[in-house]
């Protein structure tokens, strides 16, 4: 008789893996419904909305700011009617959506809320109830706007008021939402350490909890509800042991935060819960290849400890240093959470640093680090006042300046930048036109012309025009209470009131912000006899030459709000010797042009890193035309195709510079070599 077939072995039990998403959004509402419909078919588990500059920053396509950006880092929404578009035979009562929304997170909230109530009602079901099922999270954290991405519109009172209505007006509203999302992520792209990363986003959440408690519309008994909606989007660095031990620091913090502090006794409320992108300031242009490993190693930062495991992750693609990325980057992006929650085995065990000594004291160290910086803001009156004071932004700017110092010096090795950097030509990027996405240069123009039609068609119904009216009239009157604005603010989503009116609206009342540059304290770069004093004596020359100090430029046209690069040429060119003018961001051309002109410079350095640079670029150089000052030099900094950096100097251009161009010193040597051809000087070698 033979012997009967072995038993498999049952299968071991899995965890559950996280939400799967990728960061997609570009063109138009249709262009991003399919992709996102594409990408779920794929296997991707949640959707993460980019929207686009304009969007962001509250204002419609067809405002003058809103030039070369419409479409380009994100998608455009400017009314209801995009709204629905965009999520187009997607079911949100069954999606989980991540919105990076910040200074405009009430309005997309409302809209994203009215599409679920009409999509409801289509399929004969409840609104409400459809409502209390929507699951995801508005970024809505406004003080990393001041800090890092530059999308902020208000005052940062007004401000905290609009995230506090959202949090809780959800709370009772939707509880499965995430109001807000304390997003240490760009804090670690403007130069934050470990340390900072913890402090300063632990720091921003009791700064929204004590203003959510201290309102008084929250009993004390239902706080932690409050507390349970808290999540935070976290940064992953290359450096994955030590990244790893800081999403331990912040789960520990956290809990004896919101135990200590907030008196929150079910410990379930108090989990730490935490989405993340890993680091795309790590991604270089030079060898993009090597953006793969980098990706996966910061991955297993967020993943390896299932104490610390991230709920969601979205991973950026390989070429994100050079464009846009295509459908097949994302999915290739996807596929790497994939291998890793599915053929791996890691989802099969506990912890597995759980014990380990060396674990404990990294951890240990990062905690007692974090506290020490939390009592400094604490001290300042909080992270809102640290913001208003610069302080926070000037130690981002600090820390960003030191590692540029540490890349530079070669103490901090970049494979393929500053340490083996000799490489064979990659199929990847042998024709890099084809190797991203780009954005047809007619969406703009559709999407201006779309919602000029849209208002037109909606005042053109007389009972249409008067609720668009009343409903901007009800939401000034009631930003001037205290009234929660989400009801106004739905009401303006019915009422067809665009994205530019209710921001407006909302301007008259708040007023408008411009924070912090913090540029204006030295970081002690360079030694004597070193490289950066040889470019300090170049310039010296240079200006026993003019007879005049030689004046830098340094302006951000448009709404990229994307500063550090900005920012690092200003502190290194003010640091060599250069008088710097720097105003910070959101500026049109002809306030660039104007300021050149008033300052008499000797050279306008353009920072633009959301490809806007062949709209806005052409802007200045025919600005600085007009105002008989093309003898200016203009240089363009960003990331910038080859085929474009060829146009821009064919326009006149003196130079480009892309995040190859990783030598400040070098590049201090280049813009003193521009401004003595400029001025027929001898080139000072």
């Amino acid at each position: 008789m033979p012997d009967s077939a072995p038993t498999p072995a049952p299968a071991p039990e899995r965890d559950r893996p996280w939400v799967m998403r990728t960061y997609a959004g570009h063109s138009s509402a249709a262009a991003s419904n399919a992709l996102y419909r594409r990408n779920l078919a794929k296997g991707q588990t949640g959707l993460s909305v980019a929207f686009d500059l304009p969007t962001q920053t509250g204002y419609d396509p067809d405002h003058v700011l809103a030039r070369g950006e419409v479409g380009k880092v994100g998608v455009p929404i400017s009314h209801i009617g995009d709204m629905r578009a965009l999520f187009d035979q997607i079911p949100l009562v069954e999606m989980n959506t991540s919105m990076t929304i910040n200074a405009t997170a009430m309005w997309l909230l409302a809209l994203y809320d009215v599409v679920a109530e009409e999509q409801a009602e289509a399929a004969g079901q409840d609104a409400a109830a459809a409502r209390h099922k929507l699951a995801g999270t508005t970024q809505n954290d406004i003080i990393k706007e001041y800090l890092s991405r530059g999308t902020y519109v208000f005052p940062p009172g007004p401000s905290m008021r609009l995230l506090t209505d959202v949090v809780t007006y959800t709370v009772r509203e939707i509880p499965k939402w995430n109001p807000t999302n304390i997003c240490s992520y760009h804090l670690q792209e403007a130069g934050a350490t470990p340390v900072q990363e913890i402090a300063f986003a632990m720091s921003t959440a009791i700064a929204v909890l004590d203003e959510v408690r201290d309102s008084g519309v929250v009993a004390p008994e239902d706080f932690g509800e409050v507390v349970a909606r808290i999540s935070f989007f976290v940064n992953a660095g290359v450096r994955f042991v030590e990244e790893m031990c800081k999403m331990r620091a912040m789960v520990a913090l956290w809990d004896e935060l919101t135990r200590d502090r907030y008196a929150v006794t079910d410990a379930k409320q108090r989990r730490f819960r935490y989405g993340v992108q890993v680091n795309s300031l790590g991604l270089t242009e030079a060898q993009p290849e090597n953006n793969v490993q980098r990706i996966v190693l910061e991955m297993l930062a967020v993943t390896l400890s299932k104490d610390a495991r991230a709920r969601a992750v979205q991973l950026p693609a390989w070429n994100e240093a050079l464009g846009l990325p295509r459908p097949w980057d994302q999915q290739w992006s996807l596929r790497i959470q994939q291998v890793l929650a599915y053929e791996s085995d890691l989802l099969e065990y506990d912890d597995i640093f759980t014990g380990s000594t060396v674990i404990d004291a990294k951890v240990a160290e990062l905690i007692a680090g974090a506290k020490e910086e939390m009592a400094r803001i604490a001290e300042m009156g909080g992270a809102v006042a640290a913001v208003e004071s610069g302080y926070l932004k000037s130690a981002l700017v600090a820390s960003h300046a030191l590692r540029r110092q540490r890349i530079e010096a070669g103490q901090d090795i970049v494979v393929g930048v500053n340490k083996f950097d000799t490489t064979e030509p990659s199929p990847l990027t042998e024709n890099l036109d084809t190797a991203i996405q780009t954005v047809d240069p007619g969406v703009e123009a559709a999407a201006a012309a779309a919602v000029r039609a849209w208002r037109e068609a909606r005042d053109a119904d007389p009972a249409k025009k008067e609720r668009a009216v009343a409903a901007l009239e009800r939401l000034k009157a009631d930003a001037a209470t205290d009234i929660n604005l989400m009801d106004a603010t739905q009401e303006c989503a019915r009422a067809e009131v665009t994205t530019g009116e209710w921001a407006a609206a909302l301007r008259e009342v708040f007023g408008e912000y411009r924070a912090p540059t913090g540029v204006s304290g030295s970081v002690g770069v360079g030694e004597p006899g070193g490289d950066l004093a040889a470019v300090r004596d170049r310039v010296a020359a240079l200006e026993s030459e003019l007879g005049a100090k030689v004046r830098l430029l340094v302006g951000k046209p448009g709404l990229d709000g994307h500063s550090n690069g900005a920012e690092q040429i200003a502190v290194r060119a003010r640091d060599a010797g250069f008088e710097v003018i720097y105003q910070g961001i959101r500026l049109t051309p002809e306030q660039i042009v104007s300021a050149a002109v008033a300052e008499d410079v000797h050279l306008v350095g353009l920072s633009i890193l959301s490809g806007s640079h062949m709209e806005l670029v052409p802007d200045v150089l025919e600005g600085l035309k007009a105002q008989g000052a093309e003898d200016i030099p203009v240089v363009v900094g960003g990331i910038i195709p080859d085929a474009d950096a060829a146009r821009l100097k064919e326009m006149g251009v003196a130079a480009v510079f892309t995040p190859k161009d990783f030598g400040l010193n070098d590049i201090m040597g280049r813009f003193v070599d521009i401004i003595a051809a400029a001025e027929q000087e001898p080139a000072l070698a």
